[in-house]
């Protein structure tokens, strides 16, 4: 097909709590080495680093969340 672009999507292998699990224990182990980062070099190029790292954790832990309610939501709606 010409002219016809394909938008990159990300697909999930949504395995729900372990998923979820494993990332909030990075994202919580990441939050605490930023904490003491912060307090020992506040002015780090090493903070901003994990405060984006920390940051795309959480988008990641966002996206499973949606990904399955709208899974649950569509499971609800062929019923």
């Amino acid at each position: 097909c010409r002219g016809t672009t394909m938008r990159a999507q990300r697909i999930w292998k949504v395995n729900g709590d372990a998923s979820i699990g494993h990332l909030q224990s990075r994202l919580d182990d990441l939050n605490k080495r930023l904490s003491q980062l912060e307090s020992r070099h506040p002015d780090s190029w090493k903070v901003e680093e994990l405060r984006s790292s920390a940051l795309n954790l959480s988008r990641e832990i966002d996206d499973i969340r949606c990904a399955e309610a709208t899974a649950a939501l569509s499971e609800l709606l062929r019923k």
